[in-house]
């Protein structure tokens, strides 16, 4: 049986790193907010790449969900590490949809602290 709401930012284990709360801009434009936090760190102080990469990839997963009304996974995730993040800063993730076809979903994603970007992540999920 699939749940007819696959929004998972706030349970299971993204409730175990915070949640994010994803709103929808537009209809090819998502965004979430996340505060970096003791647990996201990993030994050097900085947010954890795995951290940057669940958050990536629930937030476009769930914006996949959002715009086919049908349970989708992930089947690509690509992730460039580009800056830092400190515990207390507020990473913005902006999701844009590139194309939905009848079976998959291209989406990217930027996460920014300020103006900059911290985590360039783009991928395909399949429409189930």
């Amino acid at each position: 049986m699939i749940k007819k709401n696959m929004d998972e930012t706030n349970t299971g284990y993204m409730k175990h790193l915070g949640g994010l709360l994803l709103k929808k801009v537009s209809d090819k434009l998502y965004e979430f907010n996340v505060t970096v936090r003791d647990i996201h760190l990993n030994t050097g102080k900085i947010a954890h790449g795995g951290f940057l990469a669940s958050i990536a990839d629930t937030g476009m997963g769930t914006a996949a969900h959002q715009i086919t009304n049908r349970r989708c996974v992930t089947i690509n995730l690509d992730l460039k590490y580009i800056k830092s993040a400190k515990k207390g800063e507020t990473l913005k993730g902006v999701i844009g949809i590139l194309k939905q076809t009848k079976t998959l979903v291209f989406l990217k994603c930027e996460i920014k602290k300020d103006d900059e970007i911290v985590v360039f992540a783009s991928g395909c999920w399949k429409i189930l």
